[in-house]
């Protein structure tokens, strides 16, 4: 039996993406910190297909002993996919930024991702089907005044996750890695980000995608051939090839 494994699968576009492969009938491991959301979300997975094995695991992926812990815990599973999406983001200037949050945001962006990434690429790149899809942004190929640390932490991980993926190519592993890169989508990040209580995307945001929308997007990427999957200033959703420029090939 194959899992597809999701990190912050309790809202947004994690969420969406997980009804998206269950409806093509992917038997899924569910990641977030809030346990009800998740359990919510397994109902509707459920609902979708009741054969499916659903699998809940609860972990705040900032804290790095908790990064560990969960890989460690999904040993005992067949993994196909590993979907890294959890991410949170800081819109603040450098000089007015909360560091705690800085410093949270930064453990759960790159260090973990780059944990997680590297030992399932470790682990499977050389069995036939898998893919590795880590979510960046739009602002990891564009820096946004005001939120600076934010882009720079998805340039890392469009950059790490460009290079893994040539690496791999290079070795002829079978694993294919990608990188998904939205825009504005309406999820619970702005608001966490920008430390509301609520936000209205449609009066504050002239153009946004919605975390299904986005979803669909993510399976665009997963069933294409391409590196990047990448949404443009005019809000196109573009499947690209490496887009930083790769040294050492």
């Amino acid at each position: 039996m194959k899992y597809t494994v999701i990190t912050g699968a309790s809202s947004g576009i994690g969420y969406e993406t997980a009804l998206e492969f269950a409806a093509r009938g992917k038997n899924l491991i569910i990641v977030a910190r809030r346990l009800d959301k998740l359990e919510g979300l397994k109902s509707a997975i459920q609902n979708i297909n009741p054969d499916l094995d659903v699998i809940i695991r609860t972990s705040d992926l900032s804290v790095r002993d908790q990064v560990y812990t969960l890989y460690n815990s999904l040993k005992e599973y067949q993994i196909e996919t590993w979907i890294s999406n959890a991410g949170i983001g800081e819109s603040s200037s450098v000089t007015d930024q909360n560091l705690d949050k800085v410093e949270t945001m930064l453990h759960l962006n790159i260090e973990s991702l780059t944990i997680l990434s590297t030992l399932f690429a470790r682990d499977y790149y050389h069995i036939e089907g898998t893919q590795l899809i880590n979510v960046s942004s739009a602002l990891g190929y564009a820096i946004y005044v005001g939120s600076v640390t934010y882009s720079a932490s998805k340039y890392f991980v469009s950059a790490f996750t460009e290079g893994l993926a040539k690496e791999l190519e290079q070795k002829g592993a079978k694993m294919k890695v990608k990188i998904l890169a939205p825009a504005m989508t309406e999820t619970e990040f702005a608001k966490s980000a920008s430390d509301m209580k609520e936000f209205d995307y449609e009066a504050n945001v002239p153009m946004y995608h919605t975390a299904k929308q986005m979803a669909g997007f993510m399976m665009e990427l997963y069933n294409n051939d391409k590196v990047v999957g990448i949404v443009d200033e005019s809000y196109n959703f573009n499947l690209r090839d490496q887009i930083y420029p790769i040294l050492g090939v």
